[in-house]
C-alpha cells in the first residue's frame, strides 16, 4: 500500500495558470509559492516525461512539501468492442503509473471507458478485469501507487459512484475510487449537493472500503454546467450552483486526509478558494 497522507492537501489540474514558463517543475513550484501543497501531473494528451525530468520532479516536489499526482491520457476505453483497443488503453495506464512512479507520485487517475452497446453490469465486468491486469503488472514491476478509476460526469461513462466504489471493495489491493464531487453533481443531474448527501457519500465509502479510503482520498472539485445527460462542461465555483462550502465542511467533519484537485478553468484560484474555506471551518 502507497505511503499515507498526514491531512489533506490542496492543489491544481496540471501546471498553475499563473506559471511563468509552463514546465511540471515550474509548475510544482509555483503551486508551492502560492501556498498550496499538491498537482496533478496532466498526461491527458499522452505520457511525455523523461527519467532526467521525473527525478527533478520528483526531488523538487519532496524539497517543497507538495503531494503529485498523475492523470492519465483521455484516449482510455477498457469496454471497447475492440480488443487492440482495450490493450492500448492499460499501457496508457500502466505507462502513467510507471512515469508517475519515478516522478514520487502518489496515486493515478483515470476515466475507465463508455457503455457503448453494452449493458452496465457487461461494462463493469470488462473494465474490472482491465484494472486486476494494470494492479497484477504494476505489483510485478513494485510500482506502488493507488490506481483510481474516476466517478465521471456523463451518464454513457462507466463510473458511476457506485461503480467506482465497487471496483475498489471487489479488487482491493491498491484501487481506490477518484470522486469527482462536480461529476457526481452533474451526473445526478443536480443532486449530490448538501450537506446531507456529501455526508452519505463519505458514509458509504467508509462502511464499503473502511477508513483507509477516508484517510487516502483522491479528490476533484471545479464547478460544473450539466443537462440530462450530465456533464457539459467544467466552470468556475462562484459561477456555478455547486455547493463546495458544505463540501468542504463535510471533508473537515469527516477528518478525510488526501488530496483535492481543483479542475475549474481558473485552476489556484479555486484551490485556494477551497483551501481557504476548508481551513476557515471552526471544528
Amino acid at each position: 500500500m502507497p505511503w499515507q497522507p498526514a491531512k489533506l492537501h490542496f492543489g491544481t489540474a496540471g501546471i498553475p495558470n499563473s506559471t511563468p514558463k509552463k514546465t511540471t517543475p515550474n509548475g510544482v513550484k509555483r503551486v508551492a509559492e502560492l501556498g498550496l501543497d499538491a498537482m496533478e501531473i496532466e498526461f491527458v494528451r499522452g505520457v511525455r516525461m523523461s527519467d532526467e525530468a521525473a527525478a527533478e520532479v520528483k526531488s523538487l516536489a519532496q524539497q517543497l512539501g507538495v503531494l503529485l499526482t498523475v492523470h492519465a491520457p483521455y484516449y482510455i476505453n477498457l469496454n471497447s468492442a475492440e480488443e487492440v483497443k482495450v490493450e492500448a488503453s492499460i499501457n496508457r495506464i500502466l505507462e502513467s503509473a510507471r512515469v508517475g512512479f519515478r516522478a514520487g507520485a502518489w496515486s493515478v487517475v483515470f476515466h475507465s471507458g463508455y457503455y457503448g452497446e453494452s449493458t452496465a453490469g457487461e461494462a463493469y465486468e470488462r473494465v474490472k478485469q482491465a484494472i486486476k491486469k494494470v494492479v497484477r503488472a504494476l505489483k510485478d514491476e513494485g510500482i506502488d501507487v493507488w490506481i483510481r478509476p474516476e466517478l465521471m460526469g456523463g451518464v454513457k461513462e462507466v463510473g458511476s459512484l457506485e461503480e467506482v466504489i465497487r471496483l475498489a471493495e471487489e479488487i482491493g489491493e491498491s484501487v481506490l475510487p477518484c470522486i469527482d464531487f462536480a461529476h457526481l453533481h452533474a451526473r445526478t443531474v443536480g443532486k449530490y449537493n448538501t450537506y446531507d448527501e456529501f455526508r452519505e457519500v463519505l458514509t458509504l465509502i467508509e462502511k464499503r472500503l473502511g477508513k483507509t479510503a477516508l484517510d487516502n482520498m483522491h479528490i476533484h472539485i471545479s464547478g460544473i454546467e450539466y443537462g440530462d445527460k450530465g456533464e457539459v462542461k467544467h466552470l468556475n465555483l462562484r459561477e456555478s450552483d455547486f455547493n463546495y462550502q458544505d463540501l468542504a465542511k463535510t471533508l473537515k467533519e469527516f477528518k478525510v486526509k488526501g488530496v483535492v484537485i481543483s479542475e475549474s478553468p481558473n485552476l489556484e484560484e479555486d484551490a485556494l478558494l477551497f483551501k481557504q474555506t476548508y481551513e476557515n471551518i471552526k471544528t
